[in-house]
Parts: structure tokens; C-alpha cells; sequence
């Protein structure tokens, strides 16, 4: 029998399919409202090597908003490529207005474990701080699965491990994580300092048994992702607090012990939102082209117009762009589906961004208007 892989491409020989016909469907995933929930918000999403879609977010049970606030960690699974989804569990759950926010999803392709971090704050407020906002008692959790998601690990508090003594907070970036090609997991993070937030990576070079944070990418900036490039540096995108319209990034040629200057992401607008940014393919896995992804309300001043960009040269340039949902929407997750196709888990709504969360699934001819096309590994 004849098979076609996307992934794991390393020793086999490689043809150009023929061009696929557009695909694109889309389905609410998580409905504000439905299964006792008032507002679900902060999608995350990772496909596992079963191909298993595993999908989380925000629970905020009694009302909508931020901690403190009664949250919980929702979860759904598909194994259909996203056509149909198991009903929702909450894989974390603490009691009174305790919350587990802001969850971060990651994949172990190596170890097949899904890892999942979130912001857990305490329901009452800190003595008064310095920032404009309340100031809350956050510690940076984990919790992982070995089993595609079915099943969850009890939490774990890194605090103690990444946190240093003269910050106020550690908080997760909220969406995905990535891995290396060597296999180091990536997660997106911040500190919340006295005077600013500070974007840092959550590092594991042993499958999650232990964990540090690089150095400082840039000063008012949070809510980021990071991708390793071709040549093995990463390259982390912003949220800026500067709220000037569009995205931030920088790039660190030794793991993140040191960050080039901040620069602006012109050529990619948005307001001040978090956005997503994943690989789609690498020339070190035989593919004719280097490929990154990434998605964002595209609309300088408000949460709207949720588009995702394609790169053909680690990050500079993104001259492929498509309109996922020109209306109300904010944040967004990524995801490569184990046939190749691209999986989008965003909020949207008619009047107001978080009305719901949905998932859409198209492919490259559908994203590029049929002027490009994947390379994928053939074998017996």
C-alpha cells in the first residue's frame, strides 16, 4: 500500500503532488453559553503524532473577563481532523474564584506528551503594586498528558524553578509552544517586572523534567511566540505595549542567552492582541521551501479581520495573506494537521470577539490562491 506522510520526512524520496483543489471549512468548537460556561476565551491547539487534535481554553463559568475570576482550563479532543469534537471536560478546575488562565498548549513530538501551562492566580489581590492594574498573586503551573490528551497529570507549580525573587509574576504567553528540530520545547512567556513586562522562553532540554527561562527579549512587550529558524535561531513575535498597531520581534542566535534589538513587525498590523506563529515547513525535512505561518486580528486600532500570513523567508517578508473572518475576532492558535492541511482555532462573534471559539481547516492552494503547493515524502 501506498502512503504519503507530512511529517517525519527525513529518508525517503520526495514528489510534487499534483494541485489539490481550495479546501476550507470551519466549525464552532466552543460556544459561550453552552455546557454552563459564560464566556470561553484563549484558544490553543496542537495536532499530536496520532494526529489527534488536542484543544484548550479559558472556562470563565459565572462571567465574562480576566482574573480573578471563577476560570478553568476546557478541553476538547478530535480525531477526525477537526470535523467532529468530543464533548468538553474541564482538565483543571479549582474551587471559588481561583483561576487557571491564559493556557499555553504544547507538543513533545519525541515523547508524544502533550504539555499544557497556565496563569494561576488567587482569588484575592495582592497589597497594592505600582502597575496601573490590580495586582494579583500569580504562580505559572503545568500539566501534561502521555495518552493524545484522554487523561491529565495533577498541576505543577515551576514557580519556584523560573520565577526570580525580584519579579513581581511569571506568566505564560497564552496559544502554543514549539520544539526544535533537536527536540528542545519553546514556550512562550513574560515576567511581570515593577516597571514593565519582559518576554522570555520557557525552556526544557529533557522533555519537560526540568525547566529555565532565557533572558529578556524586549521590555513592554508579552503574550509572544517562537519559532526556531533553518540556521537554529529563534525568533520570538510580540504583543507590544507600546500600542502603536502593529507586531514586535526579535531574533537570538544562542538560545537565548542574548536577543538582537527589538524591531517593528510593520508589515504585520494589529492591535495591541496576541497572535500566532508556527512552522509549516523546513528545507532541512526535504521540502522545496522554508514556511512559517502566522495569524492576528489584522487591524491596526481594533479586534478584527483575523488573517493568516505566509513566509517564504524565516519572517521577513509575508507576501501570502487571506481573510479568515473579517468580523469581530481576537485571539488565535495554529496548527499543521497530519495530512498537511492548516487548522486555525480562533475567537470571533458577530458583535463582540468572544462570542465563541471556532476552528477552520484549509489547505495551501485554498491560503495561496493555487500558487503554491506542498512537497510530500512517498514510500511502499
Amino acid at each position: 500500500m501506498r502512503k504519503l506522510f507530512f511529517l517525519g520526512l527525513i529518508g525517503y524520496g520526495f514528489t510534487m503532488l499534483g494541485a489539490a483543489e481550495p479546501q476550507w471549512q470551519q466549525i464552532p468548537v466552543f460556544i459561550g453559553g453552552l455546557d454552563s460556561i459564560a464566556e470561553y476565551r484563549i484558544p490553543g491547539i496542537v495536532t499530536t503524532n496520532e494526529g489527534t487534535l488536542v484543544a484548550a481554553c479559558d472556562a470563565r463559568v459565572d462571567r465574562p473577563g480576566d482574573p480573578i475570576n471563577n476560570i478553568d482550563i476546557a478541553l476538547k479532543r478530535s480525531t477526525d481532523s477537526g470535523r467532529t469534537w468530543e464533548p468538553m471536560r474541564r482538565i483543571v478546575d479549582f474551587p471559588g474564584r481561583q483561576a487557571a488562565a491564559d493556557s499555553c498548549i504544547a507538543y513533545d513530538r519525541q515523547a508524544q506528551k502533550v504539555w499544557l501551562f497556565y496563569d494561576y492566580v488567587l482569588e484575592e489581590p495582592a497589597a497594592s503594586g505600582t502597575r496601573v492594574r490590580e495586582k494579583r498573586i500569580v504562580a505559572l503551573h503545568a500539566v501534561s498528558s502521555d495518552d493524545d490528551g484522554r487523561t491529565w497529570s495533577k498541576p505543577k507549580d515551576l514557580t519556584p524553578s523560573v520565577k526570580l525573587a525580584e519579579w513581581e509574576a511569571i506568566m505564560v504567553g497564552p496559544g502554543r509552544g514549539s520544539q526544535t528540530r533537536d527536540g528542545r520545547l519553546l514556550v512562550p512567556c513574560y515576567s511581570q517586572q515593577v516597571d514593565n513586562d519582559y518576554t522570555h522562553v520557557l525552556v526544557s532540554d529533557d522533555h519537560g523534567s526540568s525547566w529555565r527561562v532565557s533572558n529578556a527579549a524586549g521590555s513592554m512587550t508579552n503574550e509572544s511566540a517562537v519559532v526556531e529558524l533553518v540556521d537554529g535561531s529563534w525568533l520570538v513575535n510580540m504583543r507590544s505595549g507600546r500600542r502603536h498597531g502593529y507586531r514586535v520581534f526579535s531574533t537570538s542566535v544562542n538560545a537565548g542567552q542574548q536577543w538582537e534589538t527589538l524591531r517593528d513587525a510593520t508589515e504585520l498590523p494589529g492591535p495591541c492582541c496576541q497572535g500566532s506563529l508556527i512552522r509549516y515547513t523546513d528545507v532541512r525535512s526535504g521540502y522545496q521551501k522554508n514556511r512559517l505561518l502566522f495569524s492576528n486580528p489584522a487591524d491596526s486600532s481594533q479586534r478584527r479581520n483575523m488573517t493568516v500570513r505566509l513566509s517564504y523567508d524565516e519572517g521577513k517578508t509575508w507576501p501570502v495573506s487571506k481573510v479568515i473572518y473579517p468580523g469581530p475576532t481576537a485571539y488565535s492558535c495554529l496548527t499543521v494537521l497530519q495530512d498537511g492541511t492548516i487548522g486555525l482555532l480562533f475567537e470571533n462573534g458577530e458583535k463582540s470577539p468572544y462570542e465563541k471559539i471556532t476552528f477552520a481547516r484549509f489547505n495551501l492552494e485554498w491560503l495561496s490562491d493555487g500558487s503554491d503547493r506542498l512537497a510530500v515524502a512517498a514510500t511502499e
